[in-house]
């Protein structure tokens, strides 16, 4: 057969966006091929199905106008995307449209990155030894992520889960590593809001947002993490540190459900394709530290993933689990009773663990995660007893003031050397002389001591608090702590 002949097809039936066609019996899976209609307008569409008889495709572009009997080009590509610097801070869909109003991007000496490529093997990487900083006081003391770490982050509906990747985005904005934001299958209202914040915050001139909203067809949400991750390659094969959060794989998961169920797949576990686990592994496989020979750079993914009443052991949830290095589990209960960020210490763990964590912060928050889980078990049991012995009280008295001091307002990410200060604070004791009520009054009265910026700056991130360094420090939180006790006994005598 001719060859010219073997990569040019015919539509044989048009449905929800998939087409099937005849012909093309040279195209491969994942190429590119371009619908021509009768107006002679080009319609992209992505080959996903193989058959003896028939070829299944996905239209990118706006399928309508395609009816049976239009002819078919094979590209003899795979889908890929221009990327340079200039797409930073600005907003674009799976194909690389503007969506900001900002006008075209310029793509001049743009590099072509594929959106589907084998992740780097064991000799290209190394191992993941360097902090990313959250700005969250509870993930960064107890479950630390290192540049090139997956971190999942799960939990049920309406927990924060988007509240912690965008305090993660925010965070890095003098930081020296750039931030992906791609949304598959969210409400534009949320993706506007968040534009606007990381505007406020200064934040989106190091971000990209890649959008695939709710109102957005099925293909373009299938495409949309594959887009954000070859944009991440091609700043971490440059040597920089990027960070990548899909929000969220769930619907990334439905999305290729749907595809594939109009493809006429057979079904698996929950209706999902058999293939989806592999899907997600190769997506998250390309997540890495790569090697000093390589430049060093980085791909940090912060995943999102919906959970159903708390359901980390449905189908999804249990894949991507296994999949990353680690979760960062968001718990209902949690979040209604007014903890902020909603973590449960635990079932959240981080496999990299202190490997990502500066020498300071390792020897402050190394108790802290078995206090609190403690604090949770004790918490439990004291509800059914009243005759609790006093080392029972402390610990309860001490696991409280720790979840208090956990809490943290949205978009108000924590520099290091305060978080430093604060846990040094709870280690010591400093703590029990302040009402449970007030000890987030007490924190925000240490940050704004004129004092604090000045001890905080003498502090070495890269060994342990002690010596001369931890008597100032506990000098000036002891002078901080009677300060703000005088002020509220003032305060009540006045009222």
């Amino acid at each position: 057969m001719n060859n010219d002949t073997a990569l040019k097809g015919t539509v044989l039936e048009v449905k929800d966006g998939i087409i099937f066609a005849s012909g093309l019996e040279d195209v491969g899976i994942n190429e590119l091929v371009e619908i021509y209609t009768d107006e002679f307008k080009a319609v992209e569409g992505i080959v996903l199905d193989l058959d003896i008889t028939k070829t299944g495709i996905v239209a990118l572009g706006d399928f309508t106008g395609i009816k049976a009997g239009d002819s078919i080009l094979a590209k003899q590509k795979l889908p890929g995307i221009a990327v340079n610097e200039n797409y930073l801070g600005r907003v674009i869909d799976p194909l690389g449209k503007e969506l900001d109003g900002k006008g075209k991007i310029d793509l001049k000496d743009a590099k072509e990155m594929p959106l589907d490529k084998v992740a780097p093997g064991v000799i290209a990487r190394k191992d993941v030894e360097r902090p990313l900083q959250t700005g969250v006081l509870a993930i960064d003391a107890m479950i630390p992520i290192g540049r090139g770490q997956r971190e999942l982050v799960i939990g049920d509906r309406q927990t924060g889960k988007t509240a912690i990747a965008v305090d993660t985005i925010i965070n890095q904005k003098d930081k020296d590593c750039y931030c992906i934001y791609v949304n598959i299958g969210q409400k534009t209202s949320k993706i506007a809001q968040l534009i606007s914040q990381l505007e406020q915050t200064d934040a989106l001139s190091n971000t990209i947002i890649v959008s695939a909203t709710a109102s957005t067809n099925a293909a373009l949400q299938y495409l949309a993490p594959f887009v954000g991750t070859a944009i991440a390659e091609y700043y971490a094969e440059k040597g920089k540190d990027v960070l990548i959060v899909y929000d969220d794989l769930t619907k990334h998961a439905q999305a290729y459900r749907e595809i594939s169920l109009l493809l006429r797949r057979p079904s698996g576990r929950e209706a999902y394709p058999g293939d989806i686990f592999y899907l997600h592994s190769k997506l998250l496989e390309r997540s890495l530290q790569f090697s000093d020979a390589l430049g060093g750079g980085s791909i940090t993914a912060l995943p999102l993933l919906e959970t159903q009443a708390g359901d980390i052991s449905a189908y999804i949830p249990t894949n991507i689990i296994s999949i990353t290095d680690g979760q960062i589990f968001l718990e209902t209960d949690l979040f209604n009773a007014g903890q902020k960020p909603a973590i449960s210490v635990g079932t959240s763990v981080s496999r990299v663990g202190g490997a990502a964590q500066t020498k300071s912060m390792k020897g402050l928050a190394g108790q802290m995660k078995l206090e609190l889980a403690q604090y949770r078990e004790l918490a439990a049991f004291a509800q059914y007893g009243s005759d609790l012995d006093q080392n029972t009280k402390q610990r309860l008295d001490k696991g409280a003031r720790l979840m208090e001091l956990l809490k943290q307002d949205q978009y108000q990410p924590l520099q290091l050397g305060e978080m430093l200060i604060v846990l040094f604070a709870a280690s010591k004791g400093f703590l029990e002389q302040v009402p449970l009520p007030q000890v987030l009054a007490w924190r925000d009265f240490l940050f704004k001591d004129i004092n604090t910026e000045k001890v905080i700056k003498e502090i070495d991130f890269n060994s342990k608090i002690e010596g001369a360094t931890e008597k100032k420090l506990a000098s000036h939180l002891e002078k901080v702590s009677r300060e703000f006790i005088e002020q509220n006994i003032v305060e009540e005598a006045d009222e």
